[in-house]
């Protein structure tokens, strides 16, 4: 319960503990955030860690000059990149049998099925949706993977995809998160930021629940 309040802190007050970290590693915050968002998005067993929430609070210190925007967005672009191809070569390397492997504490087989059908559905196009929608974004380049999509087009959608969720929520960040509504409400709007990332996750729950009753 202690590691899961700490975590809520972190995601609830993201604004600062990164500006701590800004202050505390200078340059290396290039590297711990491309670190974070290369993992979020390159294995399939760490799904929790700050995704959108971190762009926009990232793009608005950045604001504040903490930060270079363009070694930001460039680095994290690199990062998204490379996270999906490695989730995408796990993907392909394990293959079709990881959907013989039950829930457990680190992996969470269900987010896999609905990804699976997600894909089914928009094909290609999933890497590039999916950027903006918690779980489906961790899942979407291993399912790909699995699926043994031809690479060359994975390499465009998931290119696509990193450039339009990195630039658009850290620029998003750079220009409105020191707005002084926004800075009085920083843990509201990263709250609103992190629920309607999860709408289109909870209208399809909806949907399949609906369905089966």
């Amino acid at each position: 319960m202690e590691y899961i309040a700490t975590f809520i802190d972190i995601i609830l007050h993201l604004d600062k503990h990164l500006a701590m970290l800004v202050q505390d590693y200078g340059v290396w915050i290039y590297a711990i955030l491309f670190a974070i968002i290369f993992s979020e998005t390159g294995f399939v067993v760490t799904p929790f860690l700050p995704g959108d929430s971190l762009l926009f609070v990232a793009g608005g210190l950045a604001a504040l000059g903490g930060m270079d925007i363009y070694i930001l967005v460039g680095s994290l672009v690199v990062a998204a990149t490379l996270g999906n191809m490695l989730n995408y070569q796990i993907g392909r390397y394990i293959g079709p049998r990881v959907f013989q492997w039950q829930n457990s504490r680190f992996f969470n087989k269900g987010a896999l099925l609905k990804t699976q059908v997600f894909y089914e559905r928009h094909g290609g196009k999933t890497l590039v949706i999916s950027r903006f929608l918690p779980l489906l974004r961790t899942f979407a380049p291993f399912v790909a993977g699995v699926g043994a999509m031809d690479y060359s087009r994975f390499f465009f959608f998931n290119l696509a995809g990193a450039v339009g969720w990195v630039v658009s929520l850290t620029l998003a960040g750079y220009f409105f998160a020191n707005l002084p509504w926004v800075q009085k409400n920083l843990s509201l709007v990263i709250v609103g930021i992190i629920f309607i990332s999860l709408i289109p996750v909870l209208i399809g729950w909806w949907q399949e629940r609906r369905a089966r009753s």
